[in-house]
């Protein structure tokens, strides 16, 4: 009896945190505007991660388009790594 019981509750949890991620990824100022801009990026996981910090960092700006259009958004076109070089994709 004890079986189904632990089973059903495996189950239930496992979906609300499957919904949670996916809920929550999306959902974020960010999530939209950096699958644009990285949508042609040939390391897509790179891109993201790192568009999406910049993005926060930067009060939600993600230049427009998947390449360029950094003028629009100076804090992220200013944004540098430890070698000096750009930052955001």
């Amino acid at each position: 009896m004890k079986f189904p019981v632990v089973q059903f509750l495996i189950i239930s949890l496992l979906l609300t945190s499957s919904l949670f991620m996916l809920s929550t990824a999306d959902s974020s100022p960010c999530g939209g505007k950096c699958n644009v801009r990285c949508s042609k990026a040939g390391r897509q996981d790179r891109c993201l991660k790192y568009c999406n910090i910049c993005c926060e960092k930067c009060n939600y700006c993600v230049p427009s388009g998947t390449y360029g259009n950094k003028d629009e958004c100076p804090c992220y076109r200013d944004m540098k790594n430890s070698k000096g070089t750009s930052k955001c994709p």
